[in-house]
């Protein structure tokens, strides 16, 4: 079913509610395809309900709740979302007194936020990498200037494309060369002080005054240098050169001021730490930088802009394969971004960088999986929705909607999404010496940027990609659950509904008994989450023994960590959740011996689970096995056809539901 859209103030107050809601966050900012949330208390956000949002085209969990919404539309929600709190972008939003974060929910609210807890403390046994953690560092310094590094990428190739043209006599350089002049002051207020802005936002990354990292960063411009009587490189002893060592000289150096920062801000006297403490760590961190961190940072920026042109060079087609195909997992982590400093250190050196082309392949293999997709999954119309939607900026080159909202959730399509970009990345590398001349979108906006004429390779390349994914795609990527559900969607009658909209269809399903014993409403069951139809309409099985069958054909959308639940969605879109016992989620796990996967395709003979009504009894728990639908809005109507004493797989209520 199709989303409706939702104006950009709804939009917001959509995503704070399902973040937990305005008082669960500390701040948000936003990059080019996300708005970053800063969360309070982790255990109150439901993922479910911000990707059920229409808009929102992806969920990320990490130190910061990512919401993906796609480029330029994400600032505009992000204004929203700020300008509703009374704050501005980065700013923390103040609390509202309550008595609890808590109090006022619904039963129905209650019970999600325990599986959120229940989903945090799987979480948090995960141990935290410190390489990963440095890697975001390095992310998060660059994400902020994305939207600048696209804006002058792109008046970068479009003066490109005009200094071509004067140069080829096509159109006269008096009429245009002012017109290109303007283009380049543009693009270099951005690069030529790139320096600068990196300093400024390393040092809000790690925690020192942004304007001393601001300073830190031109230090490497050298601008206040004699040039009769140049500084020398103390290794080399030749003149230093201004720029040397670049952006990644600049990150460590306004890491070591922070460092120092913090530590003379605990012993120099309040009274004169604004004049001490500056100025010691200017000129502490400056004499490093000039005299140890940009030789050493010069040697390793020259070692690795050549040691890639050389992997590339000898390395041709098979080099362009596994950088096009590592690529895409590297987006999926967001640590793509570290990649900035050397694509920027590639382009100061050499006037262009011939790692974008072949990383940009990545987003084009996703592109043709995600066609292949829609012609093989065109039943399921919830996947060509999203496809629809995220085809256009994928097709451009911004890959987390396609990631996130497709490739990803379904698992295989991702794995043949990287081969897609492997080959387009293979034939780049064979063609060699495709390279981009400033930091921009990829796709095919990338193709103004690409540098000495060889425009041709990096299409040819896209279309290797795109045509790589797809066929990956089609013929092995398509999981079996998604072609089962197309079988039965395509054997379920329909008929369609008149009235308020012809567009609506119907599907009728029967829904069985999940194990030998007495059926009884829902109404009827022992807690009040359930009795209350806090959590949908249903039925429960007092069982008589502890083998526990589906109670529907469908696809396996989740298995609890502790086991006592397990959710089912059926080919019509109905979510069916099988609930094993009463609170039992406190019994972790032990009395269930669970039988079925996540994304396994089953019906009413398969075994869900063989449970320890002993176990389960000797708790003190009750062993009531409830099976409810949970996207009520989705039935249209349902009959309890039987009660009493039932045989598992015994059909017990019918369903009529809405697509």
């Amino acid at each position: 079913m199709a989303k409706n859209e939702l104006s950009l103030a709804e939009l917001a107050k959509q995503i704070y509610a399902g973040a937990g809601g305005m008082d669960n966050v500390e701040s948000v900012v936003h990059c080019m395809t996300r708005v970053r949330m800063k969360i309070i208390d982790e255990s109150l956000v439901d993922v479910a309900k911000l990707k059920a949002v229409p808009g929102v085209l992806g969920v990320v969990e990490d130190e910061q709740l990512q919401v993906i919404i796609g480029p330029g539309k994400v600032n505009k929600v992000a204004q929203k979302m700020v300008d509703q709190a009374g704050v501005k972008l980065g700013e923390k939003i103040p609390g509202k007194p309550s008595a609890s974060a808590t109090s006022g929910l619904s039963g129905k609210d209650k019970v999600n936020e325990r599986a959120q807890e229940m989903k945090n403390a799987q979480k948090s046994k995960q141990k935290p990498s410190k390489i990963k953690s440095i890697l975001k560092d390095i992310s998060n310094i660059f994400v902020p200037m994305i939207p600048a590094f696209v804006g002058t990428g792109i008046v970068a190739g479009i003066a490109a494309v005009l200094t071509n043209l004067v140069v080829a006599g096509t159109i006269s350089g008096d009429t245009w060369q002012q017109y290109i002049d303007i283009m380049n002051i543009l693009k270099n207020g951005m690069f030529s002080y790139l320096v600068i802005y990196t300093g400024i936002n390393a040092a809000q990354v790690f925690g020192a005054t942004p304007t001393l990292g601001g300073v830190i960063g031109a230090v490497v411009m050298l601008t206040g240098m004699n040039p009769e009587a140049p500084l020398t490189n103390l290794f080399t002893g030749e003149p230093l050169a201004a720029g040397q060592g670049g952006i990644l000289g600049v990150i460590f150096a306004v890491w070591l001021l922070s460092i120092v920062e913090k530590k003379l801000h605990k012993v120099v006297p309040d009274a004169v730490d604004i004049i001490v403490t500056p100025t010691l760590s200017l000129i502490a961190i400056g004499l490093i930088e000039i005299f140890l961190i940009m030789p050493l940072a010069g040697f390793i920026s020259d070692g690795m802009v050549g040691g890639i042109d050389w992997v590339l060079g000898v390395g041709g087609a098979f080099a362009g394969f596994v950088l096009g195909t590592l690529f895409l997992p590297m987006v999926m982590f967001g640590l793509h971004q570290i990649l900035t400093p050397i694509h920027v250190q590639m382009i100061d050196e050499t006037g262009r960088t011939l790692l974008l082309p072949i990383l940009a392949m990545a987003g084009a293999g996703q592109v043709g999986a995600a066609l292949a997709l829609w012609i093989r999954c065109k039943k399921d119309k919830e996947l060509t929705e999203m496809i629809k939607g995220a085809l256009p900026v994928g097709i451009l080159g911004i890959g987390e909607p396609l990631i996130y909202g497709v490739t990803l959730p379904l698992g295989r399509p991702f794995i043949t999404a990287c081969i897609g970009g492997g080959i387009g990345g293979a034939v780049i590398g064979m063609i060699g010496n495709v390279g981009a001349i400033a930091i921009g979108p990829s796709g095919v906006a990338l193709i103004p940027l690409i540098s000495d004429g060889k425009w041709y390779g990096y299409v040819l390349g896209l279309l290797a990609a795109y045509v790589g994914g797809f066929a990956a795609t089609f013929f092995f990527g398509i999981p079996k659950e998604q072609l089962v559900k197309e079988e039965l969607a395509e054997e379920t009658p329909t008929k369609a509904v008149t009235g308020e909209s012809a567009l609506v269809q119907e599907q009728a399903i029967s829904l069985t008994a999940v194990a030998d014993g007495t059926v009884l409403a829902i109404d009827q069951a022992k807690d009040p989450v359930f009795a209350q139809k806090m959590m949908g309409e249903g039925y429960l099985v007092e069982p008589s023994n502890g083998q526990i069958y589906a109670p529907t054909g469908g696809v396996i959308s989740s298995v609890f960590p502790t086991k006592h639940a397990i959710g089912i969605t059926t080919p019509n879109g109905l979510e069916v959740l099988v609930h094993m016992g009463i609170n039992t989620v406190e019994l972790g796990g032990t009395p269930f011996d669970v039988k079925v996967t996540e994304g396994q395709v089953v019906t009413p003979d398969t075994l869900l689970a063989e449970v320890d009504l002993a176990a389960i009894k000797a708790a003190g728990k009750e062993t009531s096995m409830m099976v409810l639908l949970t996207n009520m809005e989705h039935v249209r109507q349902f009959v309890l056809t039987k009660t009493g004493a039932t045989k598992a797989k015994t059909v017990v209520m019918d369903v009529e539901s809405i697509r």
